[in-house]
């Protein structure tokens, strides 16, 4: 009976508010700071400086960063309810809920408008009072839990944090930010919050999360990457969650020569090789920005090759068009029927004839088949967790990748990446650049030439010797080496043109690239007369 009585309830609750939509439409006076007030307020605790204060979601969200001569404290601040918007809160939220479900579908394109409107009808119907500066206050809660990731949204919005870490029941979120580096922050879960949290995190990538299946690896809505634990089986804290922020803007070669990640030179280098056709793997520890130079150089990929690229979880965007990008599967079973490995994803790429494959990271027998294809005429990139060129090969050869120590001689170049500190401040730096020369006659040991080397004391990169993959290009394009000094001149002018006037979006230096595979004549006359950006504005 009780719950006839409450679909009754629910449909009456709904004829209402048809009635009150219908006889006058809801509107909301944009915010005015000078006639609502501040919405958001917040004062430096005692003892403690703040060293910077930037908003997120302005004006409703903004984050201050002080220091209490312990430790660097990252607070964010929002709207703060009193008691009677909290209790209006309370109860939208639940009329909400079931309003949303029963009459919109997914393919409702602006949601935020139909949440507004339907926000300021359920206020109609209740018949209270609140200001202007307190309907937004409601309204942005409502939105940053309804739509967005409730009390971790803000935090996702920040554009300088990379990693969010969330260790375990009543521990304080940990973030990395991109200037402060490790910091703590004011944000806690409780236990009961924090499980449900994770569920929605996983529900909202796609994913299932359970106590049969605790574990959880995914990529969010915007890309972002998610790996998720529920409950106390396999994290003794509680659950937990750490997500790797994905750049709506990715990395490129013009930020890396800013970061002092690579040189200018190094970069020009690159461009030349990539165009060339040779194969690279990336290699590094963790967080050494392995697939961040992968997903930048990949820019240099000429117009109109076919690209795939295979991925546990999508990091890599290219500018692109003739590109399949190629992601996992887990099995949907105990069985393990319907999963969709990397080796599968590559051993099907193979069959569409790609001039190119990236893979996010081999770790396996997909590394076997990816020599294989390098054997074969594909040029391959890929990224590998290891500290140093023997640690590289040695990997390669050993259990569990076996790659035939003669089919070594397929690649071409590896390029060793590092976390390391600059001025006592944390850096990322291309550590040395390698070529493989073939095997030794002699003793059957792979010969390398070390091109480029990072030097920590001065923080800059040395060119160590002469290309052996270079002088290989100049034989296949019939090249002199005058026009091989010529190309790499051109694109090294191309690219420090481009740092100096701030030319550093993906998709301008993706258009550069394309437009110099076209006309490199007309390319470098833009640079003379300094029209470049004019004329990738044009050609857009």
């Amino acid at each position: 009976m009780w719950r006839w009585d409450a679909i009754k309830s629910k449909n009456a609750l709904m004829g209402k508010l048809l009635k009150i939509k219908k006889k006058q439409p809801d509107t909301l006076p944009p915010y005015d700071l000078n006639d609502h007030g501040s919405l958001v307020e917040f004062e430096v605790p005692d003892g403690a400086t703040e060293i910077e204060r930037y908003w997120v979601d302005e004006p409703f969200a903004f984050v201050s960063i002080f220091d209490d001569s312990k430790m660097l404290h990252y607070y964010m601040v929002e709207p703060s309810l009193a008691a009677y918007e909290k209790a209006v809160l309370d109860r939208m939220y639940g009329d909400l809920q079931s309003i949303l479900a029963s009459s919109y579908s997914v393919s409702e394109t602006d949601m935020d408008a139909v949440l507004t409107r339907e926000t300021l009808a359920l206020l109609k119907y209740y018949h209270v009072e609140l200001t202007i500066a307190s309907v937004h206050k409601i309204l942005y809660y409502l939105r940053r839990n309804f739509r967005g990731y409730e009390r971790l949204n803000p935090v996702l919005m920040d554009p300088y944090i990379e990693d969010i870490s969330c260790d375990g029941i009543d521990v304080p979120v940990f973030l990395y930010h991109r200037t402060h580096r490790n910091i703590r922050t004011n944000i806690v879960f409780g236990e009961l919050d924090l499980n449900s949290f994770v569920i929605k995190l996983c529900q909202k990538s796609g994913k299932q999360i359970s106590i049969g299946e605790p574990m959880v690896d995914a990529t969010m809505p915007d890309g972002s990457r998610i790996q998720a634990t529920l409950g106390k089986e396999v994290t003794t804290r509680g659950s937990s969650f750490t997500i790797r922020k994905f750049r709506g803007d990715p990395i490129t070669p013009i930020d890396l020569i800013d970061f002092g990640t690579c040189s200018v030179g190094m970069m020009a280098y690159f461009w030349l090789v990539i165009e060339g056709g040779k194969s690279i793997i990336f290699a590094g520890g963790t967080a050494s920005g392995k697939t961040a130079i992968l997903n930048a150089v990949s820019l240099f990929i000429p117009p109109l090759t076919k690209v795939i690229s295979i991925e546990d979880t999508r990091e890599l965007t290219l500018h692109h068009d003739n590109w399949i990008a190629g992601i996992t599967r887990k099995s949907f079973t105990v069985s393990g029927a319907g999963e969709v490995t990397m080796y599968d994803l590559l051993r099907s790429a193979l069959r569409q004839r790609p001039e190119y494959i990236l893979v996010g990271e081999v770790r396996g027998s997909e590394a076997l088949t990816l020599f294989q294809a390098m054997s074969t005429g594909h040029t391959t990139y890929s990224t590998m967790h290891a500290g140093d060129v023997p640690t590289v090969v040695n990997r390669l050869e050993h259990d569990p990748i076996n790659v035939p120590h003669a089919m070594m001689q397929s690649l071409d170049i590896i390029c060793i990446q590092a976390q390391t500190y600059v001025n006592e401040k944390r850096a990322r730096r291309t550590q040395t650049i390698v070529e493989i020369a073939g095997l030794d006659p002699k003793t059957g040991n792979i010969r390398v030439n070390e091109l480029y080397r990072w030097e920590p004391t001065a923080d800059m990169f040395k060119r160590t010797c002469e290309s052996s993959v270079l002088n290989g290009i100049i034989k296949t394009r019939g090249w002199t080496p005058d026009k091989l000094f010529g190309e790499l001149a051109n694109r090294v002018t191309i690219l420090e043109h481009m740092r100096q006037k701030g030319m550093g979006d993906y998709v301008i230096v993706s258009l550069v690239v394309q437009a110099y595979a076209t006309n490199p004549e007309l390319v470098m006359s833009a640079v003379e007369t300094d029209r470049l950006q004019e004329l990738i504005s044009e050609n857009k």
